[in-house]
């Protein structure tokens, strides 16, 4: 059991560490929940958001990994692999852009009470 936490998280490191996109997505991720802390968004409301960061890191992972394997298979020009390649990378723009709708209704209207006030 530990083995496997240890490779889980090895494969956590590694990929931040490598991946240029998973850092965007962690940036997006603090500043989000950082605007839902100083915001006091109720709980349930909170964990919708823990829950796309979830979707959308999970997403980004499997994305890479199926990067690195369609690279090791080969390199040269295969319409299969840059379809599948695609397909990883759709489902991670496809949990982005459902993740930035439930950011909108979920921060939008304490924003907007907020700008109000000012």
């Amino acid at each position: 059991m530990f083995h496997a936490f240890h490779v889980a998280f090895r494969g956590l490191a590694k990929a931040w560490l490598q991946e240029r996109h998973l850092k965007v997505h962690t940036l997006a991720m603090l500043a989000v929940g950082s605007a839902g802390w100083f915001l006091k968004i109720p709980r349930a409301e909170f964990a919708l958001l823990i829950l796309c960061f979830g979707l959308v890191l999970g997403l980004e992972y499997a994305n890479s990994a199926i990067e690195r394997l369609a690279d090791r298979v080969t390199l040269d020009w295969d319409p299969i692999i840059r379809d599948a390649k695609d397909f990883a990378a759709a489902a991670v723009l496809v949990a982005a852009l459902a993740s930035i709708a439930v950011g909108i209704l979920v921060l939008g209207p304490p924003l907007f009470d907020l700008i109000l006030s000012l």
